[in-house]
């Protein structure tokens, strides 16, 4: 008897975008901050991804702590409901911070910023209880919708995952310093695509396809600049067998590996 596919968890991720003052020659500017995920981690593991993660209970944004379009506007943007677009935003902007310090809230950068990262991480206190200490707004106009993709039915643990971009803010510095990845790194999306032909880097098919959108900029402020164009529909891909191997196929029949299944 086959068992019912596992509903799919709220989640949102965050493409970390800056560009490089001295690109290497043949590389355009635009870099994209990526993250290799534990081996021993459940969902993803030795992937390489985006920083993100899954919408946490207190992912209920306050409207006092609020800078930026309202969840009205992102539901609208993101085709889900109110309630859900205050959380899958203000997840990207938790998760940005717990995962690789970068803190898109303002009006000012806090003092004891680590602090403050390690509280909401080991759950001390949430993330919207920091804001509030310091007296700070979410900045929901940093972000920037991108995507949205659902993990195929097959798979034992899937996330309806809102894409996220955003530019990194002045002063501050993405790190690897998180329990979560064994590696963190500034990529020019061309060269992270070139690694993964080659085998040397493993992709989920969202990171795959996301790079090669990417790929086509010149620098930050094209990708910024597209992002409010872009029809956002969730994007589901069809697992099927093609030989020996699994292979991902989305719905303009590209073909990608099954990346994360047996």
């Amino acid at each position: 008897m086959t068992s019912a596919p596992v509903i799919p968890r709220p989640a949102a991720t965050v493409l970390l975008v800056r560009d490089h003052p001295r690109p290497p020659r043949g590389r355009s500017p635009l870099q994209v901050f990526l993250q290799r995920r534990a081996a021993e981690m459940v969902f993803a593991g030795g992937m390489t991804v985006f920083p993100g993660g899954g919408v946490d209970e207190s992912d209920r944004p306050h409207p006092g702590l609020w800078a930026g379009p309202e969840p009205r506007w992102w539901a609208d943007r993101l085709g889900v409901d109110v309630d859900l677009a205050g959380a899958l935003v203000q997840a990207a902007v938790r998760e940005t911070f717990e995962e690789c310090g970068v803190l898109l809230a303002g009006p000012r950068v806090p003092d004891g910023l680590d602090r403050h990262r390690a509280d909401v991480v080991a759950r001390r206190r949430s993330f919207g209880e920091v804001l509030a200490a310091e007296g700070l707004v979410l900045r929901a106009d940093l972000l920037h919708a991108w995507a949205r993709w659902i993990t195929p039915p097959v798979y034992p643990r899937r996330y309806d995952t809102a894409f996220f971009v955003a530019l990194v803010p002045d002063g501050q510095e993405a790190d690897a310093h998180t329990t979560e990845a064994v590696e963190a790194l500034w990529w020019h999306p061309d060269e992270a695509l070139e690694r993964w032909q080659e085998d040397e880097m493993k992709l989920m098919p969202p990171t795959a396809r996301t790079l090669q959108e990417i790929a086509g900029f010149t620098d930050c402020a094209a990708v910024l600049a597209a992002a409010p164009t872009r029809v956002i529909r969730p994007i589901t891909p069809v697992v099927r067998r093609d030989g020996d191997r699994l292979v991902s196929v989305l719905p303009d029949d590209t073909v990608f590996p099954a990346a994360g299944l047996a």
